[in-house]
């Protein structure tokens, strides 16, 4: 395609946005080497393909499919295959990280379009209530927007267009971003007595390679270079069990260390030059969890954290993930229980809830932290991997005995509004970790009864971070640990404080039926859009905070992004026409609503204000018949 801009670009019909359902980041890192010419299509020329996953936040407990397939087009009509093999993966367990998923080696060339595709047949689905109970989603029940069931395989495709159109050429790395929204995407019915979930997907593309996100990697371990302070993998993501003879089917990695690397070995903690050394005496194939930043120039992974053997989940011992939402003595509830169960033929599975019992000889350990901890560390809301022994029950909520195992207590998040900040910051309380408030019980979290922790009033300690301008009513995100059990206030020691009204946002609405008067107002100034006959979705999602746009006192409006950087797409009986310029797509959009035609859905990224209802595009999307 001719990548020179234009200020008008006019596309035939591909394979569109089709039924998706999941909230997903996947981040494409391409990085080519070895190559000396220009970047032409020849398959001659080869480059290094690092594929990686996540989600956005939504109120999914677990949605686990399996990815079949990702491929990519190139301008010249070849596709090109990227996965190995078929990986079952659990979206909503990928919130605050990305997953690095494979390594393969593609052509040099232009690609104009990204596709993802998932097997629905073995789906696990479940949401939580408005009690925050988890429910399974009946296959029959999950549907697209016309109420046809999604059972089998789903096409998600992306085009790269503008700025957006991935260059593989030699020494030039490149970062493409697909972000497909949970909370967006879905609407979940609870007036029957099953969950309804409506699929709407919205998948963006993005272009960014200063924004590296926190990554995980997995993978037995191959080789360590002390010399270089770094190690190689096979990698392995999520919980793909291969076999010795094809251990490197999703490629290799070599993991970068540093002095502030903090490694877990067998439960055991270490830093720098004496974790490598340590991991240096592992055996081969020994596993190993690596969290850190995926880097481009130089191309490197470098890691903060490094876990191995024992302490990576899937080895001798059952592991349970999920946040604490009781603690009554040494017993312990987790809901949103993920069980990891061990040896190369266990499985992982949702568990909703499970009891486990700590004692004195419990080892407690904190991320990125080489500090010494008891299990007084442990108090309600926190996230943690429990390492035990599952238990006989007889009742029907699986325990886990970990009176001689390990607790990671893990970086947790609290989502709510800014009630106070004179002398201290406090809190309403939306979600912890993306869970509703409801079931949490902090009966103990405080030092005496009356200061057990209040989710109306959550007072977080925040050392140094700068509180100035938050003021009341403002949605913030704050990452840290819960305080020990029972030594509360403060109740959360918060180490990362983020305005929600700064983080980008996802407009989705559709009419039901197709309007013809979605638009109020247009011009190049922006638009205004009528909320009459709107259908299921009518939100605005951000970073796991929905907004219901029909509450607004005022009608919402979108406004013009960056010139150079947003552009917007008009979707009209399978082709579409792309503009840089809001002014050149507002007097196209005009003539078409003139002859008659209507507007089905807009899908819109970009800053949310919620002072007066405004989203600012990065991109936009407007669907019409």
């Amino acid at each position: 395609m001719n990548t020179e801009k234009t200020d008008q670009l006019k596309h035939q019909p591909t394979s569109a946005i089709r039924h998706g359902l999941m909230a997903l980041l996947l981040s494409l890192v391409f990085i080519l080497s070895g190559c000396n010419d220009s970047g032409s299509d020849a398959s001659s020329e080869e480059g290094e393909l690092y594929i990686s996953l996540t989600d956005a936040e939504g109120d999914f407990s677990t949605y686990t499919v399996d990815v079949t397939s990702i491929s990519l087009l190139k301008a010249n009509g070849t596709v090109v295959e990227t996965l190995p093999l078929t990986t079952r993966v659990d979206f909503a367990q990928y919130v605050e990280i990305t997953e690095l998923l494979t390594a393969a080696t593609i052509p040099s060339g232009t690609y104009v379009k990204g596709t993802l595709t998932m097997d629905y047949r073995n789906a696990d689905i479940w949401v939580e209530n408005s009690a925050g109970e988890p429910v399974q989603v009946k296959p029959e029940n999950l549907q697209d927007e016309s109420g046809n069931p999604i059972s089998d395989t789903v096409e998600l495709s992306v085009r790269l267009e503008d700025h957006n159109t991935l260059l593989i050429v030699p020494g030039l790395p490149s970062h493409l971003t697909l972000d497909f929204d949970l909370n967006a995407s879905h609407q979940t019915d609870f007036t029957g007595e099953d969950p309804v979930v409506t699929v709407m997907p919205v998948l963006v593309a993005d272009v960014d390679l200063e924004k590296n996100k926190p990554h995980r990697v997995r993978g037995p371990l191959q080789s360590v270079d002390l010399a270089d302070s770094s190690y190689q993998i096979y990698l392995r993501p999520f919980h793909q069990r291969l076999s010795s003879s094809n251990n490197d089917a999703f490629g290799k990695l070599t993991v970068k260390t540093t002095d502030e690397t903090i490694f877990q070995i067998d439960g055991e903690t270490y830093q720098g030059e004496r974790g490598l050394q340590r991991l240096a005496q592992q055996a081969h194939l020994t596993a190993t969890i690596a969290f850190g930043d995926l880097k481009l120039n130089p191309r490197q992974f470098e890691a903060r954290e490094v876990y191995v053997g024992r302490s990576v989940p899937g080895g001798e011992q059952s592991v349970v993930k999920g946040n604490v939402i009781a603690r009554d003595g040494n017993t312990l509830t987790v809901r949103g229980a993920t069980l990891i169960r061990p040896g190369d033929q266990g499985r992982v599975d949702f568990m909703g809830e499970i009891i486990v019992t700590i004692g004195p000889e419990t080892k407690v350990k904190k991320q990125r932290s080489m500090d010494q901890h008891d299990i007084s560390a442990i108090s309600v809301g926190a996230r943690v991997t429990v390492f035990g022994e599952i238990t006989p029950s007889i009742t029907l909520i699986i325990a886990l005995d970990a009176s001689q195992g390990l607790v990671n207590l893990e970086m947790t998040n609290i989502t709510g509004t800014v009630v106070d900040n004179r002398r201290g910051l406090v809190m309403n309380l939306g979600a912890i970790d993306r869970r509703r408030i409801a079931p949490f019980d902090f009966t103990g979290t405080g030092t005496s009864s009356e200061f057990d922790a209040d989710p109306s009033h959550y007072e977080v300690a925040t050392a140094t971070l700068d509180t100035s301008q938050l003021t009341p009513n403002t949605p913030l995100r704050a990452r840290g640990f819960v305080t020990p059990f029972g030594t509360a206030p403060a109740d959360f020691s918060a180490q990362t404080l983020v305005s929600l009204n700064t983080q980008p946002a996802l407009m989705v609405i559709d009419w039901q039926p197709a309007s013809a008067n979605a638009i109020s107002r247009l011009d190049s100034n922006g638009m205004a859009l009528n909320l009459e006959g709107v259908g299921r979705f009518h939100h605005v999602s951000r970073r796991g905070e929905r907004i219901d746009l029909t509450a607004l006192t005022t009608p919402p409006t979108i406004l013009p992004g960056e010139a150079g950087v947003s552009h917007y797409v008009i979707h009209q009986r399978g082709s579409y026409h792309l503009h840089l310029s809001f002014e050149s797509f507002a007097t196209e959009l005009q003539t078409l609503l003139n002859s008659g035609a209507t507007v089905k859905r807009i899908e819109a990224p970009g800053i949310y204000s919620e002072s007066d209802g405004s989203l600012t595009a990065r991109r936009l999307n407007l669907y019409m018949q």
